[in-house]
């Protein structure tokens, strides 16, 4: 889902415009007390495809706002708000986790707000100083055939019993990489290498070396359900593993550690250089809330991490999620370490 760069040219270009447009607005409304939800809002977000874009930007219309979404992969995202920073476009962005959020965060790309909606979330999801929200979590997951007998944590897997048993994804992806965070963040030292023990890092290579690793246009489902690799569990990320046992008609048993999986979580924030912050927050409210959410999860098949729209949610969403817990993870930890625990596990560990 790439964006030629001239697309962003032509978005920029109208947007400044806008913008400027829009700051003596915004100076209005603010002094006659109300917001003028005429102006538009430029949205950043990494969460905007299959449809998301459209139907997000119909509802809003629908809501009395005038929002214009830009599709940016994750990445991409979070590099060009940086490279913004003196001359901002966006007005808010959501859709990246926690790990991109605080990257934004250092770089004092964002302000502290706090949603009407923060009592109906999990905050320990969000950003304890309060510069992002969770909107909606994507658990990951170790998934099993439905005959197999399921480990009950991911150190199990260093077991000789379960050597190519369990498929992974390359270790640059994302799913990889936040649950090999996960396990090496419990072995945390500070005199260790790259702040983890010895100990964790030999967890580390047994989980990586008893692994099978899709190949890069591989398919995990196809592999787990029909292939001829003996492949019995899968890591999967939330809305991944519903829809695979909605396409492939499957019942996947899903582990649940009891120190929790990593969730990785959608989050909301309001850019520091908007001139409209005080319509960014009231977009943010509606968009966070029950009713939008509710109606995004039944939609997209997300999980709302809004507990009032999840009640709301299809019973495939509500027992998926009863049947996992977030891991408390130190993200700044994490945040910090990431790039480098990877390059050392492929370089030394991938065979």
């Amino acid at each position: 889902m790439k964006k030629v760069w001239s697309m962003f040219v032509a978005v920029s270009a109208l947007t400044l415009a806008a913008c400027g447009a829009g700051q003596s607005n915004a100076s209005n409304s603010e002094a006659g007390g109300s917001l003028d939800k005429s102006q538009q809002l430029v949205i950043y977000s990494n969460s905007a495809s299959e449809g998301r874009k459209e139907w997000i930007e119909e509802k809003a219309k629908a809501a009395g706002y005038n929002i214009q979404v830009v599709d940016i992969p994750g990445g991409e995202l979070v590099d060009r708000l940086i490279a913004e920073k003196n001359n901002g476009i966006a007005d808010l962005v959501y859709g990246l986790n926690n790990l991109e959020y605080n990257k934004l965060k250092v770089a004092e790309l964002l302000v502290k707000y706090n949603p009407s909606w923060s009592s109906d979330v999990d905050l320990s999801l969000g950003d304890k100083d309060g510069y992002f929200y969770p909107t909606v979590v994507q658990p990951l997951v170790l998934a099993g055939k439905p005959e197999v007998t399921m480990p009950s944590d991911w150190t199990d897997l260093t077991g000789s019993q379960y050597k190519g048993k369990y498929g992974i994804f390359s270790l640059g992806g994302g799913t990889s990489k936040i649950i090999l965070s996960s396990i090496l963040s419990r072995y945390q030292d500070t005199s260790g290498e790259l702040g983890v023990s010895k100990e964790g890092w030999d967890v580390a290579k047994k989980y990586i070396q008893n692994a099978y690793i899709y190949g890069k246009d591989e398919n995990y489902a196809t592999t787990l359900l029909e292939g001829d690799k003996g492949i019995d569990y899968t890591m999967l990320w939330g809305s991944g593993f519903l829809q695979t046992e909605t396409e492939r008609s499957v019942d996947l048993q899903v582990m649940s550690p009891k120190v929790g999986v990593p969730f990785v979580t959608e989050q909301a924030g309001v850019i520091a250089s908007s001139k409209k912050q005080e319509l960014a927050k009231d977009f943010i409210n509606w968009f966070g809330g029950e009713e939008v959410q509710a109606e995004w999860s039944q939609k997209f098949g997300t999980i709302p991490a809004n507990t009032k729209a999840l009640e709301k949610a299809s019973d495939a969403v509500k027992t998926f999620r009863a049947a996992v817990n977030p891991q408390e993870l130190d993200w700044t930890f994490i945040a910090e370490n990431i790039d480098k625990w990877v390059e050392k596990a492929e370089l030394e560990f991938v065979q």
